[in-house]
């Protein structure tokens, strides 16, 4: 495979820095120059169009705040397409109640314990332990043998060393910062390089990056987003695409344009009007995107995924989330932190107005992008998560995707046998541990876990405490990375 993909570098990068309000199909060097995905498509055998995927990701957004969940306070009606024309997952889980970890896993289709990557990397720029293991595999990875181009769009967070850059990890295209977050507004952003950073504050206020080129931008970074996603489906429309589209908001800082904020002059609370604000505006750039799908006669043709990384946070970073009925949130192994708004629609393929009881995890996300490819990936990469799609459509009847999920959070060290909190669900019992003190839920009748079993039901909660023991024992034993503590710019 050594032909290569024709590039047409953007001029105002080439020649020198603009501002980039908006770039025209030729996104220079968003591009990545070894990129093999057209020379893999014509050695691809394929009986009819393979689908697009699209993986819509939030950050820190509430269980509660979207309308398929409920809200009626902040409109979402266009996230709540992908719910309508598809499936709503009443428990759809992460890996992770954190962003890194919970990246990690989505984008590989493993529990992120296997491969030691337990906590939050370090942002170090210069630490090239620092990220994603260069042992696994990215769904574009996987992708690129099935002849698909893949972008990101938005916040990466897998590693600031060059060797974690997507370019690295299987994408093509790259607009967005490596690291964990970000300003919104994109005129007050300044020429740090990325390497030169010194802390996590100068990481925030950095130049975007399309492709591996820090530029200025202008605008919104979540409309910057939304553009540059709709830009990338009209100029791939006549070859399988996959795009993960990893908004950042509504993560703090807490900002939001005036066009936002007068939508929800009612809200009193500050924080909470800006954070409906926020998602406001993932929610337009959602409807531009779906609506893009429709004007090119796509939707047929396209997966898309929609959930939040984690849920939201109620203590440190707090954004005026919302995740009840559910308990705890970001950081909580409990219900709130790890049970989030998930949605899935694949229409034509999928009935529409499905609500899914069962438990599905962001690791079957990947599986299912293998497993319509029917692609299979070498032992050292088998996955934890499933194809959904033969359960979604019955040909799996009477089966569920996963019985048991299972969940550690090591207490801040790269000793990942000292575990601070764990939890495991088998059906609807779910086992929380904090600091030793166990708890026994039954999640069909207490969804808010606010009943502890455990004194009545002590058999049953040594069964689920064995399983996550045996689970564990498969588990690395220390961080295969470098741990967002560990720099001194944290």
């Amino acid at each position: 495979m050594a032909a290569f993909k024709t590039i047409a570098f953007c001029a105002v990068l080439a020649l020198a820095p603009a501002t980039l309000a908006g770039c025209s199909a030729s996104d220079g060097e968003a591009v990545n120059p070894a990129s093999r995905s057209q020379a893999v498509a014509s050695s691809v055998k394929a009986q009819e169009r393979r689908p697009n995927i699209i993986v819509i990701l939030t950050d820190d957004q509430g269980y509660a705040d979207v309308g398929f969940n409920g809200s009626t306070e902040i409109p979402t009606p266009n996230i709540d397409r992908i719910a309508k024309e598809g499936v709503r997952f009443d428990r759809g889980y992460v890996s992770f109640p954190v962003c890194g970890p919970s990246r990690a896993g989505l984008l590989t289709g493993r529990y992120q314990s296997r491969f030691g990557y337990d906590l939050n990397a370090s942002e170090n720029p210069l630490d090239p332990t620092a990220g994603l293991p260069l042992t696994e595999m990215t769904i574009a990875d996987m992708l690129d043998q099935a002849g698909y181009t893949s972008a990101v769009m938005g916040k990466w967070h897998m590693g600031n060393h060059d060797q974690f850059h997507p370019f690295e990890r299987g994408f093509d295209e790259f607009y967005g910062f490596t690291n964990g977050g970000h300003d919104y507004f994109l005129d007050r952003l300044r020429n740090i390089p990325v390497k030169e950073a010194k802390n996590g504050g100068q990481l925030y206020q950095s130049w975007l990056m399309v492709g591996r080129q820090q530029v200025p931008t202008s605008g919104y970074l979540t409309d910057w987003l939304s553009d540059r996603a709709v830009d990338f489906v009209a100029r791939h429309k006549d070859k399988p695409f996959f795009l993960y589209l990893a908004y950042n908001a509504p993560h703090t800082p807490m900002q939001a344009t005036q066009k936002y904020l007068d939508r929800f002059a009612h809200i009193a609370d500050e924080r909470r009007r800006t954070y409906a604000a926020m998602v406001s505006a993932v929610d337009d750039g959602v409807g531009a995107l779906l609506d893009k799908l429709d004007a090119l006669d796509l939707a047929d043709d396209t997966i898309v995924f929609f959930l939040s990384d984690n849920g939201g946070p109620l203590h440190r970073a707090r954004n005026g989330s919302v995740n009840l009925p559910l308990r705890g949130g970001k950081g909580d192994l409990f219900e709130g932190g790890v049970r989030v708004p998930f949605a899935m629609r694949w229409t034509g393929r999928i009935p529409a107005g499905i609500d899914y009881p069962h438990s599905v995890s962001s690791l079957d996300i990947a599986a299912t992008a293998a497993g319509v490819n029917g692609i299979s990936l070498p032992a050292r990469n088998a996955l934890d998560g499933v194809n959904l799609i033969p359960y979604l459509t019955g040909k799996r009847k009477g089966e569920v995707p996963h019985q048991r999920l299972f969940w550690r959070y090591p207490s801040d060290s790269r000793d990942n046998m000292r575990i601070g909190r764990r939890a495991a669900i088998d059906g609807s019992d779910k086992l929380v541990e904090y600091r030793r003190d166990q708890s026994l839920f039954d999640l069909a009748s207490d969804i808010g876990e606010k009943k502890n079993l455990r004194s009545s039901r002590k058999v049953r909660a040594r069964e689920l405490d064995a399983a996550w023991q045996r689970w564990n024992d498969q588990m690395a034993k220390r961080s295969a990375i470098a741990i967002y503590n560990e720099w001194e710019g944290s």
